[in-house]
């Protein structure tokens, strides 16, 4: 079976480079070291991914609000996909998903909109995404009324969707709404994306998740993280990620391992999320690209 090599985890990439933590994240360094961005695209390219990731995590309405800067949206969004697209045209192939972070915040599906509120902002953020990338990628969608709105709002633009879930921990047959994972498959058959993933998420769990979807229509892919948990007070938008702490056993031979999991399951997108970086991802096109 072929396997796509998605790209390894930009934020804690870009923070590892820079040495601070700040509560804009990976938009903080876009915004003062572009060239740091463009960078890591270069890096996980030459590593073997073939699918950049636009470093738009973080560049949501409700971020730039907390910050102060809202006016910056449209720019920083369009800023993120030209980066990737720079860095894919340096490259000579591969693709440009438009990445889209959880809105409220990350792994805190409470605290997001209504899905129907949801949508209309996320097809605002597609709407500037659409000159540039390949794909939509709603990232760690923590419940399905998260992941709804997503997809209601992505697949306003005509191009494809890929929805990635993020799941518990402790419990990868669950999301982390406590939502059972198979709670989500209804959604995939009536959007109909491109691709479902699970990523943000210990790599253990997510191999208890993929058996789940596998076989429910769409492309199946997995990117996990490397943090050893996510902390109590890594709850609420202006939490630092330097509170979180990463695993001392995920090196990149131990990560593809977990990865052999996830494609013997029936994956056909392989990557990485937080705290993996471009020599895991040449470790994973070592053993799985075509």
């Amino acid at each position: 079976m072929s396997v796509t090599i998605l790209d390894g985890g930009m934020g804690q990439e870009l923070i590892a480079r820079v040495g601070e933590a700040t509560g804009l994240w990976s938009a903080q360094v876009m915004m003062d070291r572009p060239d740091l961005v463009r960078a890591v695209h270069d890096d996980f390219f030459a590593a073997g991914a073939a699918i950049a990731t636009t470093n738009g995590y973080n560049v949501l309405p409700d971020r730039l609000d907390n910050h102060g800067i809202p006016e910056k949206l449209q720019e920083l969004t369009e800023l993120s996909c030209q980066l990737a697209c720079d860095a894919r045209d340096a490259h000579g192939a591969g693709l440009v998903a438009g990445g889209l972070g959880p809105l409220g915040f990350s792994y805190q599906p409470d605290k997001a909109p209504p899905s129907d509120v949801a949508a209309e902002i996320y097809a605002q953020l597609c709407g500037y995404q659409l000159p540039y990338v390949d794909m939509h990628l709603l990232e760690t969608m923590s419940s399905v009324d998260q992941a709804r709105g997503g997809l209601m709002g992505a697949s306003t633009t005509g191009k494809p969707v890929w929805v990635a879930v993020s799941v518990d921990d402790n419990d990868g047959t669950k999301l982390r709404s406590g939502e059972p994972v198979s709670d989500i498959l209804p959604l995939i058959a009536e959007f109909q994306p491109e691709a479902l993933l699970v990523n943000c998420s210990k790599p253990e769990a997510v191999t208890k998740a993929i058996p789940i979807i596998a076989g429910c229509g769409p492309l199946i892919g997995a990117y996990a993280n490397g943090f050893t948990s996510i902390a109590d007070s890594f709850d609420h938008i202006g939490a630092t990620v330097d509170v979180l702490t990463a695993r001392t056993d995920l090196g990149p031979d131990a990560y593809a391992d977990h990865a052999q999991n996830w494609v013997d399951a029936g994956a056909q997108i392989v990557g990485g999320c937080c705290e993996v970086g471009p020599a895991h991802i040449a470790e994973l096109a070592r053993r799985f690209a075509a």
